[in-house]
């Protein structure tokens, strides 16, 4: 699309999303898949917590990191990552946690405790995996201490 600069020079406008970016970053709604993963997580909490733990926060981003869920257990702070894959074509969920998702949990795990989670800084950590292949509660295979931060 084009607008007219004074002279009658053609000016572009900027496009309504940058290159890279989802639909849903622009209009606001999430994407098919986005909504699967919301889901998935929500799925998630509501089995840890039937499980007896306590989430205290959800989607903590950092810059070079992400926590799906935090929950305590105990006296313990839980970092859990959340993997929904309905096709095993590419892995299943398990597969999918590589050592770089496993970075992104630890450096976002690291932000938090240094930040909105100070007061549980002494707290020993776990990190488990919550993994779905479809959105089926009665498929939920829990991984408490899945991997750790060495």
């Amino acid at each position: 699309m084009t607008t007219m600069r004074r002279g009658g020079q053609a000016a572009a406008q900027p496009q309504a999303r940058k290159a890279g970016r989802s639909a849903s970053i622009v209009d606001g709604l999430p994407t098919p898949a986005q909504a699967r993963g919301q889901q998935a997580e929500e799925l998630a909490a509501q089995h840890l917590s039937a499980h007896g733990l306590r989430v205290i926060e959800r989607n903590v981003r950092c810059r070079g990191g992400e926590v799906d869920i935090i929950c305590l257990d105990r006296g313990t702070v839980v970092f859990v990552e959340v993997r929904l894959r309905s096709n095993a074509r590419f892995g299943g969920a398990a597969e999918s946690i590589t050592a770089a998702k496993r970075r992104r949990i630890l450096i976002a795990a690291q932000w938090w405790l240094n930040g909105a989670g100070r007061r549980f800084g002494a707290a020993p950590c776990r990190f488990d995996a919550v993994l779905l292949d479809s959105l089926d509660d009665a498929r939920i295979n829990w991984l408490p201490a899945a991997f750790d931060a060495g």
